[in-house]
């Protein structure tokens, strides 16, 4: 028998009679320029999200995009390549973008905005090819002088680029009479911002000297998904959860950001970043963020993301007795088998670089005093899996005990962002029958019953906050580096250590030491990463 039974909830979503749905106006005009024109990140992430932009009809129609890179090609040839890597994700197997055709009056209307600028960025003779584009793109798409710098680069060329915009004069923005730009110019930093606490707060030294804080714009994917953005919903629009989210109820909480794929082709990148510089102080201490933050005054920028940053002030450091970390090895993963990490494309033969890392953190503030958060994080896991599990208190046994029940399973409020996105709410109920029985059923929400759900990747939400100067999800300088903070005494102590890294089974749950880890504070246990299929 399964431990728990499902109650399953379909239907529409449907807006009081009296309630017009909202729509996204159209954004800013502006050009767009891309730093790393011809990379993966560009073709594969960056582009769909700006045709997807322009087909729900929230790009402005005053747009112009601009590709800079290296690459000695036309600007026919590199809208060519981009076109076929939108091409590709027509009933993409893998992955979670996947379209049944190309618009193709949508991209013809994208397509004829592209200009590409060949060049090297760290040259300033690039800088004035560029601003001859801007003028170029102001005068025929009439973009207003608004401009986007998006660097799709190695975090190594940040600086330089921030700093060769500076001395061309790009990033300045013309005051009018009553003191506000006439038109605005922003960067946009993919991560890693920085690699260490003190490398985070020498970047932002370096592009401060240039931009102001509201200008940059560090943007991290994961709060793309509208699952990770519906957190905060489901929090303060919900008045039956807010009582009971607290230490009081809450025993402790889970998140968990399990991926079925290795390293890939990104061996060189990993050899130097890891699993806990890769995805703790970046993607998991922002859910954590928005699960441990207070209400905000409102849902403005500058409210929310303080309380995030107060969230993060509020965390000590981890201690290295608290963190736990490991490498894949060979085994099987859905069915097919694997290689080691060790084996992978540019990756040294005794590398002690982990791909799987577990944490135990904790919050110093009177809602979360004494409540444990756990956080793991791997490669070529069971299952691609990330969610945040709430773990509620034990109900006391007393009333139960002259009945046949001798435990009570535990209430878990899970909060499933990917890739079956939803929230699901288990409880005990008492079977029918003559005797007194407890069973465990589940309450189920998944996204897909309720809601219609458009073709996207991840990034077109934030590329269009971007666009209207809306700075909500992104990181503050001050939230980057108290991030850093927290991870720093664990990356210094790795560092130090010359020992074997411990190894997992590609295709499991992960190392044992994360299990011990967690068994360590009481009857914990991990959820299972791979979860059983649910009825349907």
């Amino acid at each position: 028998m399964p431990d728990t039974e499902t109650i399953r909830t379909h239907g529409t979503a449907q807006a009081p009679q009296s309630a017009t749905p909202r729509q996204a106006r159209p954004a800013d005009p502006c050009t767009m320029v891309i730093f790393g024109a011809s990379g993966d990140l560009t073709r594969r992430l960056v582009v769909p999200a700006l045709y997807n932009l322009l087909r729900t009809k929230v790009l402005p129609e005053s747009f112009a995009l601009i590709g800079i890179a290296r690459a000695d090609e036309t600007a026919e040839s590199w809208r060519d390549n981009l076109y076929a890597m939108l091409k590709s994700f027509i009933g993409n197997p893998a992955g979670e973008f996947k379209i049944d055709h190309i618009d193709e009056t949508v991209w013809k209307k994208l397509a004829d905005k592209m200009i590409y600028v060949q060049g090297d960025m760290t040259k300033p003779e690039l800088y004035e090819g560029l601003r001859d584009a801007l003028a170029e793109a102001d005068k025929t798409h009439h973009t207003q002088g608004n401009a986007i710098f998006y660097l799709a680069v190695a975090d190594h060329f940040f600086g330089t680029v921030v700093e060769n915009l500076g001395k061309a004069k790009l990033t300045d923005q013309n005051e009018g009479s009553d003191g506000k730009p006439q038109f605005w110019r922003r960067v946009v930093i993919e991560k890693p911002f920085g690699h260490s606490v003190d490398s985070a707060r020498a970047l932002d030294t370096q592009i401060l000297r240039t931009l102001h804080e509201d200008q940059i714009f560090r943007i991290d994917h994961y709060l793309g998904k509208d699952t990770v953005q519906a957190i905060m919903a489901f929090r303060f629009a919900n008045g039956l959860f807010e009582p009971i989210w607290n230490r009081d109820r809450i025993d402790h909480v889970q998140i968990t950001a399990a991926e079925t794929v290795g390293v890939e082709k990104r061996g060189e990148f990993y050899e130097v970043t890891g699993a806990l510089r890769d995805m703790v102080p970046n993607h998991v201490l922002t859910l954590l963020s928005m699960v441990a933050m207070e209400p905000p005054v409102g849902f403005d920028d500058a409210s929310i993301r303080t309380k995030k940053a107060d969230v993060f002030a509020a965390m000590p450091a981890v201690t290295p007795a608290r963190a736990v970390r490991a490498q894949y090895r060979a085994g099987t993963v859905l069915g097919k088998p694997v290689k080691s990490y060790r084996d992978e494309p540019e990756v040294a033969a005794g590398s002690n670089v982990e791909t799987y890392v577990a944490m135990r953190l904790e919050i110093d503030n009177w809602r979360w005093a004494g409540v444990p958060f756990y956080v793991r994080t791997g490669k070529h896991l069971s299952a691609r899996n990330t969610e945040i599990a709430i773990r509620f208190k034990q109900a006391p046994y007393a009333a139960f005990q002259d009945t046949p029940v001798d435990t009570l399973r535990p209430n878990w409020l899970v909060l499933r962002i990917a890739p079956d996105e939803g929230i699901s709410l288990q409880f005990e109920v008492k079977r029918p029958g003559p005797v007194v029985e407890l069973a465990a059923v589940k309450m189920d929400f998944r996204y897909r019953d309720w809601f219609p759900k458009e073709p996207n990747v991840g990034y077109e939400t934030l590329i269009y906050d971007v666009m209207i100067g809306d700075p909500t999800l992104f990181m503050r300088a001050d939230m980057v580096e108290q991030a850093w903070r927290i991870v720093q005494p664990v990356l210094d102590a790795w560092a130090a250590d010359k020992t074997e890294i411990p190894t997992y089974e590609s295709g499991s749950d992960g190392p044992a030491s994360a299990e011990e880890l967690i068994a360590y504070d009481g009857k914990r246990a991990w959820r299972p990463v791979s979860r059983p299929p649910e009825p349907t």
